[in-house]
């Protein structure tokens, strides 16, 4: 009989999110690496952007992974639309989705990625993408004043 265990890794992230203008911030992460997000109304991304763009990055990642070992994709790009909704729960976005574009070469590598792409994909969903799983389970978000 075999048992399966949780592993859990209680191993915290962050960023630190700074102002550096009017509606415009620099977002740094614990490596170093840094980002600006505005309001939208620049070229900067908005962080409702962000949000379409961790969920379409954290899935792209791990199908990629997962793939890649078998065949290098000709073409690979992922699209996350999403509905911004403003109603009596507040500004939210519902309706996301997230489309997969994957072309790998007509050879036996490239058949066998094709071949386990649908089961990675939903695997990616269901399992391992912690973007896409924290926004489909819901999680509290406690806010402090320091």
């Amino acid at each position: 009989m075999t048992t399966e265990t949780a592993t859990t890794d209680t191993t915290r992230r962050s960023v630190m999110v700074e102002r550096t203008g009017n509606g415009r911030f620099r977002v740094t992460n614990q490596r170093g690496g840094h980002i600006t997000i505005g309001s939208g109304g620049d070229g900067d991304f908005s962080p409702t952007e962000l949000l379409l763009a961790a969920i379409g990055g954290c899935t792209a990642i791990d199908v990629d992974v997962l793939t890649a070992r078998r065949s290098e994709p000709e073409a690979f790009t992922v699209r996350v639309d999403a509905t911004k909704l403003r109603d009596d729960e507040g500004n939210r976005l519902t309706d996301i989705d997230v489309t997969f574009h994957v072309r790998f070469p007509d050879d036996e590598g490239g058949a066998s990625a094709s071949a386990v792409l649908p089961d990675v994909v939903r695997r990616s969903h269901d399992r391992l993408c912690t973007v896409g799983r924290t926004v489909e389970l819901g999680t509290p978000i406690a806010t402090h004043i320091d």
